[in-house]
């Protein structure tokens, strides 16, 4: 072993160069450790609906669904108003503008890897039976416990909407989301982008 370099400096230099080697396969990124999968999700009205239904959406955690009146760690909320199905990204919360909300003009199973382009942050966004979107996280920044390998600092999801129940005031989505922080691959399987 060569004077002064230690075994954990060692095992450090094997990773900066596993990383490396992984960084130029192609994509940019290593396999991901987290496998996406298709889920559904289903959340209620913030209101008009008993507080103990979960109204927020987390792209970052399984479940995907959670009680806003117990944490304000979403990126989405649910709201009917007017008979309108809107989904609240973070910014028309008041929450600071972070999530956004891209609609596709294609099938849930076409999408395979999340789009650039203008995301909708600061307003509520109507959807409807059939609606296919794309949509990302807040991001996270350096103090987060997620470090991202892009250093994009996402998390990415696809959805369709299935039902949209008035009466109920609940709204049930196919749901496929990455929980590979900063990968835009949106197909079931292990992420490689």
């Amino acid at each position: 072993m060569p004077r002064g370099l230690t075994v954990s400096a060692l095992a450090s230099l094997a990773f900066v160069t596993f990383a490396i080697a992984e960084c130029h396969s192609g994509t940019g990124l290593p396999s991901g450790p987290d496998v996406n999968i298709v889920d559904t999700v289903s959340l209620y009205a913030l209101d008009g609906t008993p507080i103990d239904l979960p109204s927020g959406l987390i792209i970052a955690s399984s479940p995907h669904d959670v009680r806003t009146d117990q944490t304000a760690d979403f990126d989405f909320a649910f709201n009917l108003v007017g008979g309108k199905a809107l989904l609240l990204p973070t910014g028309a919360m008041q929450l600071g503008v972070g999530s956004g909300i891209q609609h596709q003009n294609t099938t849930f199973d076409a999408i395979a890897v999340a789009p650039g382009g203008v995301y909708v942050d600061s307003v509520p966004d109507t959807l409807q039976v059939g609606t296919v979107a794309v949509i990302h996280s807040r991001p996270l920044s350096a103090g987060s416990v997620t470090v991202c390998l892009s250093g994009i600092g996402y998390f990415y999801a696809k959805l369709q909407v299935m039902a949209i129940d008035t009466l109920a005031r609940r709204i049930d989505m196919l749901f496929l989301a990455d929980q590979n922080c900063g990968y835009k691959s949106l197909e079931p399987g292990n992420p490689t982008q």
